[in-house]
Parts: C-alpha cells; sequence; structure tokens
C-alpha cells in the first residue's frame, strides 16, 4: 500500500473534493495544453502540404494563418459565452443535447470521444517528433518513446487534478517563454534588417516547384492548420474544475490560453515566411520539425535551442493531459444519462473516473501502436471530430439563446451563429479534403459509436423496466426455499454448508456425482453419510437430509449437477433453488492453482443458465 501511495497519492475523502479545485494558473497546463502545444504542429501539417510549391508555397502560411486566427477569435466569443450559459459543465455534448436532441447529442458525444483519443496521441507523437528532431539517431525507437511518455503521463494524471496541474505548470509557462523569446528576437531582427534577416542556421534548402497552386490545395493547407484549433472547448468541458467563482476563472484561463496561441501562431507563420522555413518529410532521416529550422535560425543551436527544445518535447508530450483531463468528464456525462457503463461514473482514490483515464489510455496506447507514432499519419484524422463538435455546440447555443429571450440574448446568438456558421463550414472543407487521407475512418467510427452508445441505452431501459417494482412487496405465499448442496466429499466445508442450510429451510437435498474410477466409493459414502450426517440429525430430532447420488460414465462433474438443479427447478415451480456452494479460500492468491476451480466454475454455470428462482449462494471456508 505505501508503493501504491507513493506512486498515486493517498487516498482521498469525498470531502476534501474542494481542496482539488484549481485556479486560472493551473487551468492553462490542465485544459490548455491541447490547445497551446498545437502551435507546435499545427503550422507544421500545413506547410507539409506547401513542399510541392517550394519557396512559392511559404508565402501562402501568412494568409492562411490569418483565416485560421479570425475563426479562433469567433470561437473564443463563442466558448466565452458558453462558460457564462452552463457553469456546470457546457461542453458539446451537454449543450446539444439539451438544445438540438439527444441525436445531436451522441453525435457530439461520439465526435469529442474520438477527437480526445487523437488529441493525446497526436500530442505525444508530437512531442516524440521535437525530440527526434533534436537528437535523429531516436528515430527507430519512435514508437516505444511514445508508450513510454504515455506511461508516464498516465501516472502523472492517477494522482489528482491539483497534483497534475502543478507538475506541468513549469514546462507549460517555459515552453510559452523560450518561444516568445523565438518570436520576440525573429520579429526585432527581422525589422531591424528591413524584412531579410540572415539566419544563423540557415534550415534546409527549399525543394523546387513540384506543383501548381490550386484552390484545392490551399483549402487542404487550411483544413490542416485548422488543427490548431484543437482544445479550446476543453475548458468550457472542465468549469466545475475551478475554484469559486468558477465561471469567471473559467473565462480568464480561456482567455489567457487563446491569447498565448494567437501569438504564437501568427509569430510562427510570419517568421516562416521570413526566414524562408518550410516543412520537411516526417519520415526523411533528415526530418526537422518547423520550430527546429525556427529556432536554430533565430537563435542558433546553443543552450538556449536545446532547452526551447525540451520544452516544446514536453509540452508536446504533456498536451496529452488535456484528454486526460476532460475524456473521464465526458464519459461520466454519458454515463450519467445511460448512454455509456455506469462504471464511468464511479470516481477512483484520488477523486477521478478511473475507469474513463484506463479506457483512454488503452485506445491511444493501441492507436500510437498502430500508426507506428507518426504524427502526420495521425493528423488527417485528427480535425474532423473537433470541429464537429465546435459546431453542434454553437450551434446548441444558438437554440438557448433563442430560449431564454431578451435583448442581450439576441447578440449573444448572433454570435454563437456566426461561430456554428465558420465551423460548419471548415467541418465539411476538412472531411472533404481529409477524406481520402484518412478522415474517412474518423467519418465511419463516429455512426458506429453512436450506434454502441444506443445500445447501450436500450439495454439499460430494458433492465429498468424488468427490474421495476409497480407496488408494495409481497409478503404473502412466501415459503422455505429447497437447498441444493454440491458436496465431494466429507468435511469442514461440507458441514458448514449444511448447518446453514439447516438455519434457512427443513427441505434439503445433498448431491454427490459418482466416479466409475472410484472403488467402492458407494459404500464408502453410504457409512460415512449415516455416521456423520444422518445419526446426529436424528438424534437431534430433525429432518434427514436426501441423499441424491448421480451418475457420471464419462467423469464429467459439473454438468450433472447442473442438468439435476435445472430439473429440480422445473418440478418445483412454486419455490425457489437455494444453491448452497462450498468453496475453500486459501492464503495467497498462488495456491489457488495447487486446486480446482469447480465451486467458482459452477456458480457462473448456474449465473448463465438459471433463472429468476435459483439463488446461489457462496459458503466460504477460509484456510488458517
Amino acid at each position: 500500500m505505501q508503493i501504491v501511495d507513493l506512486l498515486f497519492g493517498r487516498p482521498l475523502a469525498t470531502s476534501e473534493e474542494r481542496a482539488e479545485h484549481i485556479g486560472p494558473a493551473a487551468g492553462i497546463p490542465i485544459f490548455g495544453l491541447d490547445a497551446l502545444s498545437s502551435a507546435a504542429y499545427g503550422p507544421e501539417a500545413a506547410l507539409t502540404l506547401l513542399i510541392p510549391l517550394g519557396l512559392a508555397g511559404i508565402h501562402y502560411i501568412v494568409p492562411i494563418t490569418a483565416a485560421i486566427l479570425a475563426l479562433l477569435a469567433i470561437l473564443y466569443f463563442s466558448y466565452s459565452q458558453t462558460i457564462e450559459a452552463y457553469p456546470h459543465g457546457g461542453g458539446s455534448f451537454t449543450v446539444a443535447g439539451e438544445n438540438l436532441g439527444y441525436r445531436a447529442g451522441l453525435l457530439a458525444a461520439a465526435a469529442l470521444m474520438i477527437d480526445y483519443v487523437l488529441t493525446a496521441a497526436v500530442g505525444i507523437s508530437a512531442g516524440v517528433g521535437a525530440l527526434i528532431s533534436a537528437v535523429p539517431s531516436l528515430q527507430p525507437h519512435t514508437l516505444g518513446l511514445c508508450l513510454g511518455v504515455l506511461a508516464l503521463l498516465t501516472l502523472v494524471n492517477m494522482r489528482g487534478m491539483r497534483e497534475t496541474g502543478g507538475i506541468f505548470l513549469i514546462p507549460t509557462y517555459l515552453f510559452l517563454a523560450t518561444l516568445l523569446v523565438v518570436i520576440g528576437v525573429g520579429v526585432v531582427r527581422a525589422v531591424l534588417t528591413g524584412g531579410h534577416p540572415a539566419p544563423v542556421v540557415a534550415p534546409p534548402a527549399l525543394p523546387p516547384v513540384a506543383a501548381a497552386v490550386s484552390a484545392w490545395l490551399l483549402l487542404k493547407v487550411f483544413s490542416s492548420g485548422c488543427t490548431a484549433m484543437t482544445g479550446v472547448e476543453a475548458v468550457s468541458n472542465g468549469v466545475m474544475a475551478f475554484r469559486q467563482p468558477t465561471t469567471k476563472n473559467a473565462r480568464r484561463s480561456l482567455t489567457i490560453i487563446i491569447a498565448f496561441l494567437v501569438i504564437l501562431l501568427a509569430g510562427i507563420a510570419v517568421l516562416c515566411r521570413i526566414y524562408h522555413i518550410g516543412a520537411t518529410d516526417p519520415g526523411s532521416p533528415h526530418y526537422q520539425s518547423v520550430l527546429s529550422q525556427l529556432t536554430a535560425a533565430v537563435l542558433g543551436r546553443g543552450w538556449f535551442y536545446y532547452v526551447t527544445i525540451g520544452s516544446i518535447l514536453l509540452v508536446l508530450a504533456l498536451s496529452a493531459n488535456t484528454a486526460f483531463a476532460d475524456f473521464p468528464r465526458l464519459t461520466r456525462a454519458i454515463a450519467l444519462r445511460g448512454y455509456l457503463p455506469h462504471v464511468f461514473t464511479f470516481r477512483g482514490r484520488r477523486l477521478l473516473y478511473s475507469w474513463g483515464i484506463y479506457v483512454l489510455v488503452t485506445l491511444v496506447a493501441s492507436l500510437l501502436t498502430l500508426f507506428g507514432g507518426v504524427t502526420d499519419r495521425l493528423i488527417p484524422l485528427y480535425a474532423i471530430g473537433a470541429f464537429l463538435a465546435f459546431t453542434l455546440s454553437q450551434a446548441g447555443m444558438v437554440v438557448h439563446w433563442q430560449r431564454k429571450g431578451g435583448h442581450r440574448s439576441k447578440a449573444r446568438m448572433m454570435v454563437n451563429g456566426l461561430g456554428a456558421f465558420a465551423t460548419g463550414i471548415t467541418t465539411l472543407v476538412v472531411l472533404a479534403t481529409k477524406f481520402t487521407a484518412g478522415a474517412w475512418i474518423t467519418a465511419l467510427l463516429i455512426p458506429c459509436m453512436i450506434l454502441l452508445m444506443m445500445a447501450v441505452n436500450r439495454h439499460y431501459q430494458r433492465i429498468g423496466w424488468e427490474t421495476a417494482c409497480p407496488g408494495p412487496l409481497q409478503v404473502t405465499n412466501i415459503h422455505p426455499p429447497l437447498v441444493i448442496i454440491p458436496m465431494d466429499r466429507w468435511s469442514r466445508i461440507s458441514a458448514k454448508a449444511i448447518r446453514f442450510a439447516l438455519s434457512i429451510s427443513p427441505d434439503l437435498q445433498i448431491v454427490h456425482v459418482d466416479s466409475p474410477d472410484v472403488e467402492h466409493g458407494k459404500d464408502e459414502l453410504a457409512l460415512i453419510w449415516q455416521k456423520n450426517i444422518a445419526e446426529p440429525m436424528r438424534a437431534a430430532g430433525l429432518s434427514e437430509p436426501r441423499l441424491v447420488r448421480l451418475q457420471s460414465p464419462y467423469r464429467l462433474i459439473l454438468t450433472p449437477i447442473l442438468d439435476y438443479i435445472l430439473a429440480e427447478e422445473q418440478s418445483h415451480g412454486d419455490r425457489h433453488i437455494a444453491v448452497l456452494v462450498p468453496e475453500l479460500v486459501v492464503r495467497h492468491w498462488w495456491e489457488n492453482l495447487l486446486h480446482n476451480q469447480r465451486s467458482s466454475l459452477l456458480k457462473l454455470m448456474l449465473l448463465v443458465r438459471g433463472n429468476q428462482r435459483i439463488v446461489v449462494i457462496n459458503i466460504p471456508w477460509y484456510q488458517n
């Protein structure tokens, strides 16, 4: 237990939940890492598609980034209103479900769950990609490094919300500080040299022009660059994680996150154009990330370069924390409405929705393994889920303000309506441009997940109808059950079971399976029965149990017992059948390997083939 406490922290009582709430400063690394870290791979994803245009392609990154920033500003104002309208957490699932109907809510839920899984996978793979840029010899170990980072993130996140924020605080602000220095120095040098600064370390030469510019290509570049906006919704999902006043603190965190993201995206786009920095092939042994080239061009490859690359690596890898923070909350909200297993609503030892974390880690590990931990292979699957959720959330907010009415509601409805329109168009663009590159997988998974959630809900509804009790307790026509005890031999375990059976019913049957391999087994059992069971009970004035001896020509034990119990249930149509299963409980888990597990198998078979009138009672005998 001490080792578990050391790794995951001591268990927290429910009364300690308030102490786990966070302020705006801690909210930035917890809910903003996904958005902030996307500055490291969003521009690169866009520049990668501009490689065929050579030097001419770099000139398009600034207007494309400007369009992305305009959309980002719309989302900021839209989600600020969402936080105010839903102070208890207004993620897309909640907003769309309450205002557009449960089908829209499920669509948003499926899109968001896929988005969070991809957020974690892309963040980790991009972080490892930054490390490989600095140390190319690590490229053969890409997948192993990704899985190692995932394991470390899981360990950190299992310690709880407040400790996670404290651990991530330093790398987040180091990332922001180093990149702001790079952008600031790069812009100053550009101004002082009239827009033509000489790079300290020249970036790799851009390839010759291999394609002509087209509207379709620019749309694809825009859709790839839009991955820089994923994670914007995270704060609105986790409003309740903030301390009082929750709405004010959540909006403050969102404002800081968006402000930093705007500066980073704009600065990177402008400097890439000024320093003639483009993307390199991610699969090439000479691969360098855009930020690696930019930092080296502005400040060289000294100690500051390695500090910057290290901070980028940490923040990219830690950006998966946004998924760790929001995915469990999302699955809990869905489970509370009966569309996911109820286990997602249970909180673990550190007040976390632990099952959400377990599922997230499993899915992310599978995705990283499937795609080899390469960011470029994951990006096409990425943005469609986020923008679909954005669109549904904003459309839901339009209906919310329309229902609420009032003069202020009209202005807010226009803001959210503009957000819904802009993100809806972007969703169509992303789907069209990325469909053949992998977005079809996301488009296929979303309806599959909706069908799965609807099936879960139908199951819970069916169970609710079947188990609902329409009236008061019926206390008439109650009879003692027929008790059946399987017995392999006379022992203290069997004696304990019989004693308990006599306390609940006078009607008792002892079932024993005779094996043809055991000579004189019947005579020995008869002698034991008369001496140790029948005679003591007759002396005490008790009715003698019925001994049932079953034949097993094929040496089967459990099947004859199960068949007999089911036959007795059919012949006693008005009574319950209580099956008492004696079972030895050993002191050490490995000692179970030394004993057959017939008791456990019999209980499982009775649960699978039994019915409402068969009751299984375990009679444990604990080893001294």
